[in-house]
């Protein structure tokens, strides 16, 4: 059973969504040099993250948005009043979104923020209050200032720190009103796996494993001094961290296979262990110094991350993966990392292999380890929806994978799992953040936009939306 005062939505990314990328002053993001891929090999990770210096100067050269979807998203900074009234029918109680830090501060390094972006996010949050809809805001979703990636190399250079909490303090002095639940890093492991969507890191200057872990221990001070800050200036304001949990069995009963899918799991829990606990965990600092990388500790960076931990946990979940020692395992790709294929699971149409029972697992091991509340803020399945000769979707295979997620979410809250809130992955039809697609199609809303921006933007609900409606009306209680 799924507790009073759960909290339902959806969630999404203003990199991903709001388009206007050149529009009331705002500058581009690292998301906005990101060109569309859609012939690469899923399964071919370095094809699909790898950028150069050249790339992004030749991107910023390119003031079009063919080549880069997101520049356009799906126009919801001129179209969030009715889509949030579509939410709203949907009986949303929150909605998980992210400021779009250039559009406040063009090039990260400014000492005022632009007014029309923090006018733009107060109308958004006063609007999603109107409805009854709980903001939860992450600060920082794949967004940063592509200035501060050419000039500091991104997060790898300690002086984006100070950017970066003159931006959140200005959040929370001027949106604190509206926004009491606060992420800092979407995806914050995600930083070792693709260095630039996540931290501005360009591999091609330096030492990228050596950078990308020095960007993350940045963030973790970003992280840390932020979480102080929504204390001292949001009135019941509460800060969680994000985790990409990509929960990973052995192939195999081999003790190699268990030893190695244990220090996949090490290393992806860490992150976590960080904001959640305070330190680093003994067994990454070995690993780190046998590997030769340097943790960029400054005087007084330990106390800030003891004295400044997070009140929740947030975590995305799409797939599990295995993990084997046999150099021949076939391979299959997830969220941001390819991995041993599970021969007992079905695999979605861009091979993510589609795992309902792995969330409860990863919602029990998780408050085991953390105790502390958790907060599922992105799960769902991408798909290539054919809209009928109705002009309805009708997405049944969306339903089954939202209906077997949620039995297993609920069956971890009997065991005593105390999980505030589900936002899914997305609730209406969004650029893909990997290939930049609009045909890898996630939301119970459908978006007239093919991959090449062809279309009207119309807004129209599937199958999937009234499901969901009743599904929240209910509070999980009819998933029929």
């Amino acid at each position: 059973m799924f507790p009073e005062g759960f909290l339902w939505g959806g969630a999404l990314a203003a990199n991903q969504t709001e388009g206007a990328w050149n529009v009331d002053g705002r500058g581009p993001s690292v998301a906005d040099v990101t060109a569309y891929k859609p012939k690469v090999d899923v399964t071919d990770y370095e094809a699909l993250h790898q950028i150069t210096t050249s790339d992004i100067e030749a991107a910023l050269s390119d003031q079009g948005v063919d080549t880069f979807p997101k520049r356009r998203g799906i126009d919801f900074y001129h179209r969030y009043t009715d889509d949030l009234a579509l939410f709203a029918e949907l009986g949303f109680t929150t909605l998980r979104v992210s400021i779009s830090w250039t559009r406040l501060f063009p090039t990260g390094e400014e000492d005022v923020p632009l007014e029309a972006g923090i006018a733009f996010y107060e109308s958004l949050f006063t609007e999603m209050r109107r409805h009854h809809i709980e903001p939860i805001v992450t600060l920082h979703h794949y967004e940063m200032p592509v200035a501060l990636s050419l000039k500091y190399n991104g997060w790898a250079d300690r002086r984006v720190v100070d950017h970066f909490v003159r931006y959140a303090r200005v959040c929370f002095e001027r949106f604190g009103h509206l926004v009491k639940l606060w992420l800092t890093f979407n995806e914050i492991d995600g930083i070792i796996r693709h260095p630039f969507s996540s931290g501005g890191v360009i591999p091609d200057r330096g030492d990228v494993v050596q950078n990308s872990y020095s960007a993350l221990h940045h963030q973790f001070v970003a992280s840390a001094i932020a979480t102080r800050l929504c204390h001292e200036l949001v009135e019941e304001g509460r800060m969680g961290c994000m985790l990409t949990k990509l929960t990973t069995y052995p192939l195999t009963c081999r003790p190699e296979d268990v030893a190695a899918t244990q220090q996949k799991t090490l290393l992806n829990l860490f992150p976590a262990d960080v904001q959640v606990f305070g330190e680093y965990p003994p067994l990454i600092l070995r690993r780190l110094e046998r590997d030769d990388i340097t943790v960029p500790f400054e005087p007084g960076d330990a106390a800030i991350l003891k004295e400044h931990t997070v009140d929740f946990v947030s975590f995305s979940y799409y797939m599990t993966t295995t993990e084997s020692v046999d150099p021949d395992a076939e391979r299959a790709p997830g969220n941001t990392i390819v991995g041993v294929k599970n021969p007992y699971l079905p695999s979605s149409e861009w091979g993510w292999q589609v795992d309902p029972v792995g969330l409860r697992i990863s919602l029990i091991d998780l408050y085991d380890r953390y105790r502390k509340p958790l907060f599922c803020v992105e799960n769902g399945i991408g798909s290539i929806d054919v809209v009928g000769d109705d002009g309805i979707v009708h997405d049944d295979y969306r339903i089954d994978y939202f209906r077997a997620h949620f039995e297993e979410m609920s069956k971890a809250i009997d065991a005593g799992v105390d999980l505030m809130g589900y936002t899914s992955w997305a609730p209406i039809d969004i650029v893909s953040l990997s290939t930049s697609q609009m045909s890898k199609r996630y939301g119970f809303i459908y978006v007239d936009q093919d991959d090449h921006g062809n279309g009207t933007l119309e807004r129209r609900p599937k199958d999937s939306f009234a499901w969901y409606k009743k599904v929240i009306a209910s509070n999980g209680s009819d998933l029929t």
